[in-house]
């Protein structure tokens, strides 16, 4: 076909660039076919976003400092885009595929993504970022394993096994849509899924004896979830590419957009044992289960599932205290953990984001600071890039609430010094579990407590040897601070992992910027970037 011809081109191309950029560092190549599908996931049948027939789509398993190269045809009937949630994207906001920075990929169109997974390990996933398609699936999991002379701090699993759970509904994404169009949020969930499965859809086998490896990502719209597994404890050893202490849980509270790696040992006797996803925070509780079968059961589940914690916020917070950075351990690079001393280090500003959900011109929106963002008809990425004027304002978003109850509609964009380094407090003053997310970066969650945030809260930060990752939940009338080295130059999306609260308004870009144009600081435009809006007409690079 002419358009794996051109892709054929792009890769070379690509490849040739990066041989000089990244050295020596291994490619991987994927070619995803994206086009809608029959799922049944609960039961109904509905139309899914599949990925070279797949729901979810393909697992992405690389090494530290691979280059990915990610061919995805759209064979849709409307844009497309996917975004990478944890991939840092080192340099490269280019690739980080939100409308923010990168224009989608139009119907019966190509683009390749380039992605060097630089620096990093752990356990990630991938997700339709555009309007409601995650609504319809499209998403997978990313596993990122150490290179083979970094040492783990455990012993080699058996088996690795990656869990992406989350709620689901079964009304179709454009009504899902509609409701949040016309001005109110989405109804109550229609059930949980495990791996894109309904009650006691998928099943895991391991054997007794053996300790296996599960990676557990919430991928939902709207619910935090607690995960268990009967009649087993889990040891927690990494969270979003931080190797952690290694606390055991029978249970783990897993907010939206977050990940945890468990090790679970089969240590029980052989027969099968229910693995359970329950939502968190909800009046009425959602149960889903999978299934644990030992490979030398005779004895199917039976029986209810085991109960898990429901409302109580006081054991969630305890237990996200809990967890720690393993500071002994190595993470992407042999150095221990604990070697970057974040807790010596003074920020040099301070940054408070209060999320509201105020009425504007009659709707229901979500906001920022009062802010309540809209997309503009071109990515701020490529405005910033070619100079065009009237596509946002920086420091359009205020770094402090005004303490007003009410919002307007703007493009938010709030500026940043690159190597600069900031606390960023969440305050949350609604009666709903707030999920945070920052592309591109890692961060470090110093503190969270009831109430108002104040000066005096920082007696309390854990300056030591708290876990860095890249989603963070903030409780109901609380609190959650984090410190954050701002080393990536970019532009990058701030949003709540609330996908309704996020397509509302709930979101804005930080602009981490350098005069400097040195590679060393930033990647150049991809010659083989998109254009649109008012982007259209200029031109990339030379070849």
């Amino acid at each position: 076909m002419r358009e794996y011809a051109s892709v054929i081109n792009v890769v070379i191309l690509v490849v040739l660039l990066l041989h000089n950029v990244n050295g020596e560092d291994p490619y991987r190549f994927y070619t995803w076919k994206i086009t809608y599908g029959d799922i049944y996931p609960l039961g109904v049948k509905q139309k899914g976003i599949l990925i070279n027939g797949q729901f979810p789509g393909p697992q992405i398993d690389c090494v530290t400092n691979d280059n990915l190269i990610i061919s995805v045809y759209n064979y849709l009937n409307e844009p497309f885009l996917l975004s990478w949630n944890g991939l840092q994207q080192r340099r490269n906001s280019w690739q980080d595929g939100v409308y923010g920075t990168n224009c989608p990929i139009p119907p019966r169109k190509n683009f390749t993504y380039v992605l060097q997974v630089k620096d990093q390990i752990g356990t990630y996933f991938y997700f339709p970022s555009l309007a409601l398609h995650k609504a319809a699936g499209g998403y997978g999991s990313v596993k990122i394993s150490s290179r083979p002379r970094i040492p783990v701090p455990f012993p080699a699993p058996a088996g690795d096994y990656a869990i992406l759970a989350g709620d689901w509904f079964k009304r179709n994404q454009r009504q899902l849509k509609y409701f949040l169009d016309t001005g109110h949020n989405l109804p109550f969930p229609d059930g949980l899924l495990i791996n894109g499965r309904g009650w006691n859809g998928y099943t895991f086998t391991v054997d007794q004896g053996k300790t296996y490896r599960f990676r557990i990502s919430n991928v939902g719209l709207t619910t935090s979830i607690n995960f268990r597994i009967q009649g087993h404890t889990m040891k927690l050893v990494e969270v979003e590419g931080s190797h952690t202490l290694q606390n055991t849980y029978s249970s783990l509270d897993i907010h939206l957009g977050q990940s945890y790696s468990v090790l679970v040992t089969a240590n029980q006797p052989a027969k099968d044992y229910y693995i359970v996803v329950s939502s968190r925070f909800t009046s009425k509780v959602l149960t889903t289960t999978a299934v644990l079968h030992y490979s030398n059961s005779f004895t199917k589940v039976f029986g209810p599932p085991p109960g898990g914690p429901t409302t109580e916020i006081a054991l969630s917070l305890n237990q996200a205290r809990s967890i720690r950075w393993n500071l002994t351990a190595s993470g992407p690079r042999p150095n221990p953990q604990g070697s970057y001393h974040y807790g010596m280090i003074k920020p040099s500003r301070t940054i408070v984001l209060a999320n509201s959900a105020p009425y504007i011109n009659g709707k229901l929106r979500y906001a920022v600071n009062g802010v309540s963002y809209v997309s503009p008809d071109t990515p701020l990425k490529l405005a910033d890039y070619f100079k065009i004027g009237g596509v946002f304002s920086v420091g359009s978003i205020p770094d402090r609430p005004s303490g007003g109850n009410g919002g307007y509609l703007a493009t938010s964009v709030m500026h940043a010094d690159y190597r600069s380094f900031a606390e960023i407090v969440f305050q949350n003053w609604e009666d709903t579990v707030q999920s945070w997310h920052i592309d591109g970066y890692s961060f470090f969650v110093v503190g969270m407590d009831g109430g108002q945030w104040t000066p005096a809260s920082r007696t309390g930060y854990n300056l030591r040897d708290t876990v860095a990752r890249c989603t963070t939940q903030v409780y109901p009338k609380s609190w959650t601070a984090i410190y954050i080295p701002l080393d990536n130059v970019g532009m990058w999306n701030i949003r709540s992992e609330n996908w309704a609260r996020q397509y509302l308004g709930q979101q804005f870009y930080l602009r981490v910027y350098t005069p400097s144009t040195s590679w060393r600081d930033e990647y150049p435009i991809p010659r083989n970037a998109l254009l649109c809006g008012r982007a259209s007409g200029h031109h990339t690079r030379p070849l």
